[in-house]
């Protein structure tokens, strides 16, 4: 007999989770309401915004809380009005107390954007592809009360592209884990839960300015994963003649080098190249912040930026 959710609360914030909602409403869930944080100042005026999860689920017409904690009775009361036999979280960004956890008749289950038990935590997407790995995943876990430690149901697995940013590896996880949910939900009961691992347990903290700094003086490999992974949460930026440059794509080369550590090397077609502690590091997108700014491939900054971006420049971290 198949055992599916027939009254689902959705719980999410940002644009990873927004994406997931859109797969939900596409097939057709019943979903009966949607948590997500309360509407945050954003942009140069500082304008309270609505997060995406909260505009998608406007747009659908579904039922909103937003409260500031759940663990306070009267959010605890207003969830439980919505009847779920569900709660299904994604990036929500608030912890759910035992309360909340146990008040759907399923429970609660996470998409979260790693192989558990590697990259616990807020950051996963980014903290892989800094660490270096090649595949990645989601996991649609049955949330217990520690951080991300609860049981998995379903597991996919996905390889992480020599050049891929955080953002784009996000979104096509925010895919993959739709596609599992969908068939999670779909029953519960031929997804039955699995304890995660006793072994390998990382923790993916929560993302800072200091992540968005470079060293040249580092290899380049590792640079060039910095670089990608922040692009586009946080990106990097480096100063030149007081100009600031987002460095948004790059990829590290074992190509020997004797310069000092943040000289450009070489201006061309194929990218920009600069000198690192070991190896080079090839710049294949950036934004240079001055005038009517906007993501220049290689050959265009070579075309355009010659008089900022020359061989023999060093670049300083922002």
């Amino acid at each position: 007999m198949s055992t599916s959710p027939h009254r689902i609360v959705f719980a999410g914030t940002p644009t990873f989770a927004a994406n997931i909602l859109d797969r939900m409403l596409a097939a057709g869930l019943p979903l009966c309401g949607v948590l997500t944080q309360p509407d945050r100042p954003a942009g140069r005026g500082r304008k309270l915004t609505a997060s995406p999860v909260k505009q998608r689920a406007l747009e659908a017409d579904l039922p909103i809380q937003q409260p500031a904690s759940l663990r306070g009775p009267d959010a605890q009361t207003a969830l439980a009005t919505l009847e779920p036999d569900v709660l299904v979280v994604a990036a929500y960004g608030l912890i759910l107390p035992q309360a909340v956890l146990e008040l759907p008749e399923h429970g609660c289950l996470n998409v979260h954007a790693s192989l558990l038990p590697r990259w616990r935590g807020a950051a996963p997407v980014e903290r892989a592809i800094m660490a270096g790995d090649t595949d990645t995943g989601v996991c649609i876990m049955q949330m217990d009360a520690g951080l991300d430690t609860g049981p998995v149901r379903l597991a996919r697995t996905r390889s992480i592209g020599a050049l891929e940013t955080g953002g784009e590896l996000e979104s096509a996880l925010a895919s993959l884990g739709a596609e599992a949910l969908l068939d999670v939900l779909a029953d519960l009961a031929q997804h039955p839960t699995v304890p995660q691992p006793d072994t390998g347990a990382t923790y993916a903290s929560k993302l800072t300015r200091e992540d968005a700094r470079i060293d040249f003086a580092d290899p380049a490999s590792e640079v060039g994963r910095r670089i990608r992974a922040m692009n586009p949460s946080k990106p990097v930026a480096v100063i030149r003649d007081g100009i600031r440059v987002q460095l948004l794509r790059a990829i590290g080369m074992d190509t020997p080098c004797d310069a000092a550590a943040g000289t450009v090397v070489a201006i061309q077609a194929e990218g920009l190249d600069v000198a690192c502690g070991e190896g080079m590091l090839r710049i294949l997108e950036a934004r240079v912040l001055r005038g009517k700014s906007s993501v220049m491939d290689a050959a265009t900054l070579a075309r355009t930026q010659a008089d900022l971006l020359h061989e023999g420049a060093q670049l300083e971290p922002a």
